[in-house]
């Protein structure tokens, strides 16, 4: 099995499995199409930590420390937690908060926008065009030899930060502690739960934290990326990655077609916003960051479980980006796209772009 998952057919397997268990978590309590989505995740994690209030999306998914925890496990069995960083940092921090601002436009990541795609929701076409698109720009940039500088060996102590703040996640989503409430009944915190809405749906804590280790170990071992899939395709004309992403869209069509999930059109498909457009420029900021920060929302995860400090970096961008989008009304609704995601998409664009132009080495 470490041979079958660092060889070519690696990315596949792991497709694979994402694309079975992802509509099983489905089947099991999580949300329409949402087995596994680490924007949507990570955005209802800070809800659950009070970082924004959008009472419907709040809930300390147990998937994400799954992901992380199960990298973790599998570099330290084969001996790759490598503790790292020093490769701006701050930059690798907005970069995430933009990349979730791009997400919550189309409402997911590329792991979602694929496994909408096999549930059969066609807008998720508009946002993997807009996916392409950006990593499209970013691999121009990085043909200009794009480079945010060398990561550095750091002390065991930072590969460790990440693991622990997961565990920390987990025990609170076990404790779940109240501080009191409002005059009103209302929950004072510090977690909250949805009552309502996405983050009120959910499979079991045991099984969503199985399923997370499982894909992160595997996800570690193949390097499954669902961006690096089209950027290497691109740039190297090497598909190993790329057969990754179209496993897990045939595994997740054929599993959601086995339980009944599979509904083909575009109306009424479940935590999906019908406009094509801004489907398509939300994930072309979302495609853009990612690339030039190296990888897609769950490779930074994965890389921050190695030990990785500036994967972890932007992990905690993510988080906050998914507080602004909801406390600045910036994130999509099923109604459409918020009044207000003009000019965070141009800011976001506008500072990607920047961070592009001014880290090019025209000598590479």
């Amino acid at each position: 099995m470490r041979c079958f998952l660092t060889s070519k057919w690696g990315p596949v397997a792991t497709g694979v499995v994402v694309g079975i268990l992802a509509p099983i978590l489905v089947h099991l309590g999580n949300p329409g199409n949402m087995g596994m989505c680490v924007a949507c995740f990570t955005r209802d994690i800070a809800g659950a930590l009070g970082l924004h209030r959008a009472a419907i999306v709040q809930y300390l998914r147990p998937e994400i420390p799954g992901l992380l925890l199960g990298a973790f496990g599998a570099s330290m069995v084969f001996g790759e937690m490598r503790p790292r960083g020093g490769s701006s940092p701050i930059t690798r921090f907005f970069l995430g908060v933009f990349a979730m601002v791009g997400a919550l436009i189309f409402l997911g990541c590329p792991w979602r926008a694929y496994l909408r795609l096999a549930g059969g929701d066609l807008t998720a076409v508009a946002g993997i065009l807009g996916l392409i698109s950006g990593i499209g720009i970013g691999i121009g940039f990085l043909w200009k030899g794009f480079n945010l500088g060398r990561s550095r060996p750091t002390s065991k102590a930072s590969g460790y930060v990440m693991p622990v703040v997961m565990l920390g996640l987990l025990a609170l989503l076990a404790a779940s502690p109240l501080m009191g409430r409002t005059p009103e009944g209302d929950p004072t915190g510090p977690i909250f739960f949805s009552a309502k809405g996405p983050g009120s749906m959910h499979a079991s804590v045991a099984v969503s934290l199985a399923v997370g280790a499982i894909i992160g170990w595997m996800a570690q071992r193949s390097r499954f990326c669902t961006v690096g899939a089209f950027r290497d395709l691109i740039m190297l004309k090497d598909p190993h990655l790329f057969w990754g992403i179209a496993a897990l869209v045939v595994s997740a069509a054929v599993t959601n077609a086995a339980l009944g999930q599979f509904k083909l059109g575009v109306e009424g498909q479940p935590v999906a916003q019908p406009s094509h457009l801004w489907n398509f420029l939300g994930m072309m900021l979302s495609g853009l960051a990612f690339t030039l920060a190296g990888g897609c929302p769950g490779r930074q995860v994965i890389m921050s479980g190695e030990g990785d400090s500036d994967a972890g970096v932007f992990v905690l961008g993510m988080l906050v980006g998914a507080a602004v989008a909801h406390n600045f009304t910036l994130a999509s609704s099923v109604k459409g796209p918020s009044p207000y995601v003009m000019g965070a998409w141009a800011l976001g664009m506008l500072f990607c772009l920047a961070v592009g132009f001014l880290s090019r080495n025209e000598n590479v």
